[in-house]
């Protein structure tokens, strides 16, 4: 941290030192031609060597500006603020506990329940985990931290990727926003940020604007404006360092629309006019003004797609000067992967900071570390953290009673938690439902790689399998496609308590058509994949029955993706559901819908 910011004679508290911190975050967004990164980084290093009294400084400052939330008096806290009396009094929540605040608040209700200044902004998470959208709280001080992350990780990412005068290719979109009954604006924590002048001005000054106007970013329709992002980003290519988007499907999802429509492109650029399957007067007016005829810039990008095989290095084929591609791809997004890097040829895959809808947690500060080893550093400043043990244990006996919850710098490496946050818009000792491992530390704050939500669960008898369990079975089963040189698109998976027993049904989508042979010893693999002891105990004694293998018709999961859409979610959030129960009967249909063949599993028939 800079000398002006370092405590005088031991008489200054870190909450001074934070609030410092904090405040020149702010006056920097307000200069953004002066971002530094090395100060960035410099004041990154400075907070982490104390994490722990950055925490107790944090935890105070989100408390006394709360002290007046009917939640925290109702409780009986009494103003408060130290680590210990919160966690003896505050209990453990998760959002069905704060869901009536909430939609009080929804409601219009402008008194302070949950925060002590009101809130006029409510975020929806994705809702593929659960089915429907949850409301979270959104303030100016969650969105302050946003762009504190986006800064620090950028600040790292530029160290080493150095990016200069250029333009990104954002995959951004913004979802339909609506008013609350009580009149707030509500739309997805994505298009609460993407709508905000700090957002454009971060943008600005890490040199990485978005080539493609607002009205694109903002069009009323998604395939519109994925259409046009991809015109925007051939007709500024040579300008493009950096691809983006905030998850790696949307980034996919792009080029193999690109793979459909590029001749349509190349027209476009041809003759200076814009395809009429776009409509939105907004978009078509905005384009008008980029789009001139280029026949010399068509025929280059003619030539390189016809040059390429089966779309190998597509991205550096289209955009010479990219440095790398960048967004969350861990957890769920993993099975991306290999696709993209099938489009990037050589290019650096980076993955993008780790947070929810509720908040953010920690950034990505190693980028050259391969994707499937990223861990994220975890900023003390942005929240209060807890974690969950997942495991108990004394001995041999595994106690039945929920483990207690540890501070940020009490974690241990190799040890797996449930991330319990506390941040500045009303959420106070709130479960996320993400399960994290202790990978190490940076200075004394934990670095940790994301590995499942804990709520997705396939479960019938004593098993119980992860979505991360699910994940390695798919990519060990898909291996036997790569000799017919198929690929699985998307996969999804459902506990089927209909039958008796009951079983695991896993649904594919897939790019082409395999033998009945290749399938059945797919759906053999998947079974034998579930190592979980559970699972092999129950299925040896046919108390969970062979597991079933759907495959779907083309197209499967976009239509899931449109039925998400419908619901006013955002490309930018949308995340497969890769475990769909009772609760999301609606995308369980369209699955079981399209199904067409079927296979089951003679894994276990000795």
């Amino acid at each position: 941290m800079s000398s002006n910011l370092q405590p005088v004679g031991g008489a200054l508290s870190c909450l001074k030192v934070t609030v410092c911190y904090k405040s020149e975050f702010v006056r920097m967004l307000e200069k953004m031609e002066e971002f530094n990164m090395e100060k960035v980084i410099e004041d990154f290093e400075a907070m982490t060597k104390d994490a722990e009294r950055v925490q107790r400084q944090t935890l105070k400052k989100i408390l006394e500006e709360n002290a007046s939330a009917e939640y925290l008096q109702n409780l009986g806290l009494d103003g408060r603020t130290d680590p210990e009396s919160f966690k003896a009094i505050v209990p453990l929540v998760t959002h069905k506990d704060l869901d009536p605040y909430i939609q009080r608040i929804a409601d219009g209700d402008s008194s302070p329940i949950l925060t002590g200044k009101p809130i006029t902004t409510i975020s929806l998470s994705s809702g593929t985990s659960q089915g429907r959208p949850k409301f979270v709280p959104f303030t100016d001080e969650l969105m302050e931290t946003t762009m504190q992350i986006f800064q620090t990780s950028f600040a790292f990412r530029n160290r080493e990727f150095p990016i200069v005068n250029g333009k990104a290719l954002q995959f951004i979109y913004s979802s339909k926003q609506f008013k609350t009954k009580g009149g707030l604006a509500a739309g997805t924590a994505t298009t609460n940020v993407y709508s905000r002048s700090q957002f454009k001005n971060t943008m600005k000054a890490m040199q990485s604007q978005c080539c493609s106007p607002d009205e694109v970013i903002f069009g009323p329709d998604f395939h519109q404006s994925l259409y046009c992002h991809l015109l925007c980003g051939l007709i500024f290519r040579d300008e493009v360092q950096s691809i983006s988007s905030a998850f790696a499907h949307s980034i996919v999802l792009a080029f193999r629309t690109f793979e459909l429509l590029w001749e349509e492109l190349c027209a476009n650029i041809r003759d200076g006019v814009l395809s009429s399957q776009i409509t939105a007067p907004s978009i078509r007016a905005a384009l008008s003004k980029l789009l001139k005829p280029d026949p010399e810039l068509a025929e280059l990008i003619y030539e390189k797609c016809s040059g390429l095989s089966n779309w190998y290095g597509l991205i550096p084929a289209l955009f010479p000067n990219v440095k790398y591609i960048y967004g969350i791809m861990t957890g769920s997004m993993e099975p991306y992967q290999k696709k993209l890097r099938h489009y990037a040829a050589g290019l650096p895959l980076l993955s993008a900071d780790y947070g929810a809808s509720e908040g953010w947690i920690g950034a990505n500060i190693n980028p050259k570390v391969p994707t499937e080893f990223t861990s994220y550093a975890v900023l003390p400043n942005v929240g209060y953290f807890e974690f969950i043990p997942l495991r108990n244990n004394i001995g041999d006996q595994e106690l039945c009673v929920e483990p207690k919850p540890v501070g940020l710098t009490e974690v241990k490496v190799g040890e797996e938690y449930e991330v319990v946050i506390t941040n500045v818009a009303g959420l106070y000792r709130y479960r996320l439902g993400d399960v994290v491992k202790v990978v190490g530390f940076h200075n004394s704050t934990p670095e940790i790689k994301f590995m499942c939500r804990s709520n997705l669960l396939l479960s019938i008898n004593i098993d119980k399998n992860t979505e991360n369990d699910l994940q390695l079975a798919v990519e060990e089963a898909a291996k036997l496609l790569a000799a017919e040189k198929l690929e699985v698109v998307d996969f999804s998976s459902h506990a089927d308590l209909s039958t008796d027993p009951g079983h695991y049904v896993i649904f594919w989508e897939l790019n082409g058509e395999p033998s009945q042979e290749v399938l059945s010893e797919c759906c053999n693999c998947l079974d034998k994949s579930f190592v979980d002891a559970g699972y092999l105990s129950s299925r040896k004694v046919n108390t969970i029955g062979p597991l079933e293998l759907r495959i779907l018709r083309k197209g499967t999961f976009q239509k899931i993706l449109n039925h998400y859409l419908a619901q006013g979610a955002a490309v930018s959030q949308f995340k497969a559901p890769r475990c769909v129960g009772p609760h999301n009967n609606t995308v369980l249909q369209i699955l079981c819908g399209n199904v067409v063949r079927s296979f089951f599993s003679t894994a276990y028939n000795n």
